[in-house]
């Protein structure tokens, strides 16, 4: 099994991230050798030349946090975050067009944004905690229809994160055709521990250091 640090995609997106910030991250998931940073697309180019000389991946979120942009919006910022620098994208699904049962709409928006980036890693983000169980199921199965490559459960902007109900929900519709990202309210070891134990792939998280250090973080975001 891979170590810890290797499930952690190093996350910083809160709106008052400053250039100094995002170089901070960057130098920390270095010394951690975490798998990558998660940045806004804004500074999928800063991200890429802090860790040009690293193994350390960049993972940009697009259509965030909300969702709810154009499908051209999102292809747009996804292909151009490519083109900076990018190795991943996170999209987030359109949440109220699942809701709305407009089922077509929403795998014609994932798969643009799969075709924007080619042959790279596309996660998708549903935002659990805005959904009841058979829409999590359904928001997967389109996820595997659209050929993303992840499901994941939260921008960790919304009214709750990562539960182990989401996660189990997730695991047992997509089986081995896409894999598992456990993003929002993961501060600890243990929890992140539950996670992994669950199956999952990566963990979105901003308390990366405090996780790997077998320490509960503070952090607010």
């Amino acid at each position: 099994m891979k170590e810890i640090h290797q499930f952690i995609d190093h996350t910083l997106l809160k709106p008052t991230a400053t250039p100094d910030d995002i170089i901070q991250l960057c130098n920390e998931a270095i010394q951690y050798n975490f798998f990558s940073v998660c940045v806004n697309s804004s500074f999928v180019p800063l991200a890429r030349k802090a860790l040009e000389n690293s193994d350390v991946s960049v993972c940009s979120v697009v259509g965030f946090p909300l969702g709810a942009m154009s499908t051209a919006s999102k292809a747009f910022e996804a292909k151009t975050a490519i083109e900076n620098g990018a190795d991943e994208i996170d999209m987030v699904i359109n949440i109220g067009l699942l809701k709305g049962e407009d089922f077509e709409a929403v795998t014609a928006d994932i798969m643009a944004v799969k075709k924007a980036i080619g042959t790279k890693v596309l996660k998708v983000i549903l935002e659990v905690s805005s959904l009841s169980k058979d829409e999590i199921k359904k928001a997967c199965e389109i996820c595997i229809t659209a050929k993303a490559d992840f499901v994941k459960t939260s921008t960790g902007f919304g009214s709750g994160g990562a539960t182990v109900e989401a996660i189990t929900i997730m695991k047992n519709t997509v089986k081995n055709r896409a894999k598992l990202k456990a993003s929002g309210g993961i501060r600890d070891f243990e929890t992140a521990k539950i996670f992994m134990d669950l199956g999952v792939h990566r963990l979105g998280v901003s308390s990366g250091i405090a996780i790997v250090e077998g320490r509960e973080s503070n952090s607010e975001y």
